[in-house]
């Protein structure tokens, strides 16, 4: 019994990913500086949440939503909060989760296979995450989700609202209708 247990603990393990890139989990969204978040990004403050949908459908959907006919889709999108106008750029980031499948580095390390023998790819794992990234200004502040923004919670609040309206959402047309 105790040589079937280790057999199986042995093969499990052979059979087990180990993770060499996570990337984050963002529950609901995040507010972060967008180089930390992905070094590509702007160094101002950003609204960050995971994106389930497709690439390019948070593009669709403020195009559809503020109406601008492929315009000035990924900067300065107007929008009005009481009074004030302020405006938002935003960015669709992909970060990928990279394991290591140890079973076929195993076998191929084994029968002394180079990867340009067997070129499957089998021994690396990815699985892409998708991510918004918005930031936002005004003409009398530069990063108005900053943590001394005075405009800082009302523009949360929107964000909030145009997260849940976009994950909420299906057909982008509608958004027309609403409006």
């Amino acid at each position: 019994m105790r040589k079937i247990l280790i057999f199986s603990l042995f093969c499990f393990y052979l059979t087990s990913c180990i993770p060499l890139k996570i990337a984050p989990r963002i529950d609901d969204y995040k507010v972060s500086r967008g180089n930390k978040f992905n070094k590509s990004l702007s160094d101002r403050s950003m609204f960050l949440f995971e994106d389930p949908k497709d690439a390019a459908e948070f593009y669709s959907f403020v195009n559809t939503k503020f109406e601008l006919n492929d315009i000035n889709v990924y900067d300065d999108v107007p929008f009005i909060i009481g009074e004030e106008q302020y405006f938002f750029a935003f960015y669709e980031v992909q970060i990928e989760d990279r394991m290591l499948n140890l079973f076929p580095a195993i076998i191929y390390a084994a029968l002394d296979m180079s990867d340009s023998d067997f070129n499957d790819g089998d021994e690396i794992l990815d699985r892409e995450n998708w991510y918004v990234a918005i930031e936002v200004y005004s003409d009398l502040e530069k990063d108005c989700l900053a943590e001394n923004s005075l405009s800082r919670e009302t523009v949360l609040q929107y964000l909030r609202a145009l997260k849940r309206e976009y994950l909420s959402t299906d057909n982008y047309n509608e958004l027309v209708l609403k409006n």
